[in-house]
């Protein structure tokens, strides 16, 4: 049995386990007479977060503004950026980051969208209505706490077939891709916490 390569889907040094938003959402708020929509969705990468933040705008080209922000990772892979999208600074990107944080999520994008209605709000009223706004979406998303999971490409006889996918299942790994030729080629992802213990199984045998 060889070991080809592997790719941790998070920092390993980020624990076993991370929580994200649920599903996708989207909520209403009127403040003032503006109308702020927030938009989230679980992401996978930056470029994910980009697409959805790239959606988001298209689809309200005429709003006043499309802020955002995002968090993918943990440790020492965490990246964040947010935008203030034409809003003053520090009073929207900001904010709707710090929403992400103060929930402790990762693997998040966040667009709030603001249709302007005629009345400014000044400084601490836009980061009070993005802050908000982006609050209210994250807990209409819901959580889920998600296994951190390292992906490994596998090679194998079909004697041993058997023995190592039990190894996996068990373990609560699953298969990602399998490929029959004179040998079978397995694409596997098992959580990281149960992958030393198995990485050993399969080099004891």
């Amino acid at each position: 049995m060889k070991k080809e390569e592997d790719q941790c889907s998070l920092s390993a040094e980020s624990g076993a386990s991370y929580l994200t938003v649920a599903r996708e959402a989207t909520v209403e708020i009127k403040i003032e007479r503006s109308l702020f929509i927030g938009h989230t969705r679980e992401v996978e990468s930056e470029d994910a977060a980009r697409e959805f933040i790239a959606r988001i705008q298209a689809a309200h080209r005429q709003a006043t503004h499309n802020c955002f922000a995002y968090r993918v990772g943990m440790g020492k892979q965490e990246v964040t950026y947010y935008s203030d999208a034409g809003e003053p600074s520090g009073t929207a990107g900001r904010p709707i980051l710090g929403a992400i944080t103060s929930l402790g999520l990762t693997n998040v994008a966040v667009v709030v969208t603001r249709y302007f209605g005629g009345k400014k709000l000044g400084v601490r009223g836009l980061i009070n209505a993005y802050g908000q706004t982006a609050r209210r979406v994250l807990e209409e998303a819901g959580s889920i706490r998600r296994v951190v999971t390292r992906e490994v490409d596998l090679t194998c006889s079909y004697a041993e077939l058997d023995r190592l996918l039990y190894l996996v299942h068990s373990h609560g790994g699953s298969v990602v891709t399998a490929e029959y030729g004179s040998e079978v080629r397995l694409k596997i992802a098992v959580p990281l916490a149960a992958w030393a213990k198995i990485q050993g199984m399969l080099n004891s045998e």
